[in-house]
């Protein structure tokens, strides 16, 4: 005897939440062994080829190199730069990368690498000038003087309107001039939209970054910590929590915290090609430890 229609599509529909289920139980399970898992990446196929052919010539100064010359910032010749991913970026990135930090081991090349027009890499002491633009400039470093993501816009204001203030504390004005001049200015400060134009990381290990972030020209900017992320960097630094990302990992997760909270859009993936060749080295590194192929984890540098 057939069931009929109702209890058909009753049972179906019990059948596909269960279904549902196991999946987000097993997607759950996966997503806590491989964290990348879920990204919305471009083809890794140029990198598997590039693996299995080894090491290529640096089109620019003719180094050996393993995917891309971390001294000239781009592809080797048998990683076509066509068949890299570009990602566009809501504002520039400014990295200042610690002279003892070892080129070949910075992640943050990956960065230069796939969003070149938005990302600078400077070597300390060589840092920009920020001071005439603290209202529009953060650096992305935990402490006790730090502000959320979602905090950044709010924080940005005040600057203009402590600067408005600054600007017309002139005691050749009569009082009730200058009181009028500031009124005004302020009224005009709070209509414009403040926004972040550029962000910048430190590039160094743990123990290396107090240098760069006591340097005078950093003191007066904006401050801004991460929420709590665990790294899946396979160069963890030996004494440090795994909340210690590497730099890549920061400004990866700063940009899709920054597009939900602060540009308060949905976020689809915009910027999952930053990990290109972070997830593909993981995933690499990982199966070589699996299986103890040395050799491959040298490869990867």
């Amino acid at each position: 005897m057939s069931l009929s229609p109702p209890v058909f599509l009753k049972e179906r529909e019990e059948n596909n939440s269960k279904c549902v289920e196991i999946q987000q139980s097993q997607t759950t399970s996966i997503a806590a062994e491989d964290p990348l898992q879920n990204l919305c990446l471009a083809s890794q196929e140029v990198l598997q080829k590039a693996q299995r052919s080894g090491r290529s010539k640096c089109l620019k100064c003719g180094g050996s190199r393993m995917f891309y010359c971390y001294t000239c910032y781009v592809p080797v010749e048998n990683v076509p730069i066509e068949q890299m991913p570009i990602v566009k970026l809501p504002l520039k990135i400014d990295i200042i990368k610690h002279p003892n930090e070892t080129d070949g081991k910075s992640t943050a090349i990956h960065a230069k690498l796939l969003a070149p027009e938005f990302v600078n890499i400077y070597t300390y002491p060589c840092i920009p000038e920020y001071e005439e633009k603290d209202h529009e400039v953060a650096l992305v470093f935990p402490g006790p003087k730090s502000v959320s993501i979602k905090d950044i816009s709010f924080h940005l204001q005040k600057r203009i309107q402590n600067n408005v203030r600054s600007k017309n504390d002139d005691a050749d004005k009569p009082s009730i001039k200058r009181k009028k001049t500031e009124e005004q200015d302020l009224k005009d400060s709070k209509c414009k939209v403040t926004t972040l134009k550029r962000i910048i990381f430190i590039d160094s290990t743990w123990n290396q970054t107090n240098k760069i972030f006591t340097d005078e020209r950093l003191q007066g900017l904006l401050q801004v910590e991460l929420k709590t992320r665990k790294t899946c960097f396979w160069r963890h630094q030996k004494g440090k929590p795994d909340t210690f990302l590497s730099t890549i990992e920061a400004i990866y997760y700063f940009l899709v915290d920054y597009h939900t909270d602060v540009l308060k859009e949905k976020y689809k993936g915009q910027y999952d090609n930053l990990l290109f060749f972070y997830s593909f080295m993981y995933q690499l590194i990982k199966n070589a430890k699996c299986s103890g192929d040395k050799e491959t984890r040298k490869l990867t540098h």
